[in-house]
């Protein structure tokens, strides 16, 4: 199908414009708050880089000198010769994340019906439930690992509780976000077909909403790597703590070869949450190209 527009000049344009000058610009009101907007977030921004010494020499000195003194004194790397301690250490990170993230899921599973809208009827629990995830997610993975490793000693243990804390709360607000966008058709025709409670959940919810919980999951399994790469650092284990003393020590260059090995981690782990996530929730297909173009 195509479609041909008549030909306007620029007197049509100036005539048109002339006889309704509200279509062409937008009213004066609107454009002041936008500038006002516009204008505030300019001026606060500048003032708080100003504030905390973006515009000093000694900012700007720094950042000429970084390339000298911190990349310089990095590489190149060494260290090999400790390199099965630090694939060690790395394996210990990634089952400090795997443990965490699946405690974290396991856990909120069920919270996240209650902290849903359109599961729980008592607003109560449903706002106590809500503000309970808010609360074990506003404190960073760092915070709650000083508190483990303060109650359970050093190791990987205060580290995967700090995550499963953390990501308790952060799937709580996910999973039951989830919950609260699903289609009610499915869930009515399990009810019109005499489905209990039960089964509402297993076949008119979970269908729904497991292929994002799913990738959720496998997304904050790939972030809780990262983090619990630092966890160690305050001596909740993994390659934090090998990571921490070489800072500590100026062994630049030995640091360096620890944070190249986590950034190849990080690759693999994004490379094999993509595969599961394609395999287990069918992204790929989804992703595939339409055959025909749309043509108008």
């Amino acid at each position: 199908m195509s479609s041909r527009l008549t030909s306007i000049t620029e007197a049509d344009i100036a005539a048109e414009r002339e006889r309704n000058p509200g279509a062409f610009a937008a009213p004066l009101r609107q454009r002041i708050n936008s500038w006002l907007t516009w204008g505030g977030a300019t001026g606060l921004t500048v003032y708080c880089l100003y504030r905390f010494g973006f515009f000093s020499g000694d900012f700007l000195h720094g950042v000429s000198k970084f390339g000298d003194t911190v990349v310089g004194q990095m590489f190149p790397p060494t260290g090999f010769d400790n390199t099965g301690i630090f694939l060690k250490a790395i394996g210990e990170t990634v089952a400090m994340a795997f443990l965490g993230t699946l405690l974290g899921a396991v856990v909120a599973m069920p919270l996240s019906f209650l902290a849903s809208k359109n599961m729980t009827r008592s607003r109560p629990v449903q706002f106590g439930t809500r503000r309970f995830a808010d609360l074990l997610r506003s404190f960073d993975y760092l915070i709650w690992a000083l508190i483990f490793v303060r109650a359970v000693g050093l190791g990987p243990i205060a580290g995967i509780m700090a995550i499963a804390i953390v990501e308790t709360g952060t799937f709580v607000k996910l999973y039951s976000e989830a919950i609260e966008n699903l289609d009610r058709k499915q869930i009515d025709g399990v009810t019109s077909l005499g489905g209990n409670w039960l089964h509402r959940i297993w076949f008119g919810v979970l269908p729904q909403v497991l292929p994002m919980m799913l990738s959720n999951t496998l997304y904050m399994f790939e972030h809780n790597v990262r983090s619990a790469s630092i966890l160690g650092i305050v001596g909740a284990g993994g390659i934090g703590f090998l990571l921490g003393d070489r800072l500590r020590a100026y062994e630049l260059r030995e640091a360096c070869l620890i944070i190249i090995f986590v950034v190849l981690t990080v690759y693999a782990i994004d490379y094999l949450s993509k595969f599961l996530r394609e395999q287990l929730i069918g992204d790929h297909k989804r992703r595939e190209p339409i055959d025909d173009a749309v043509q108008v």
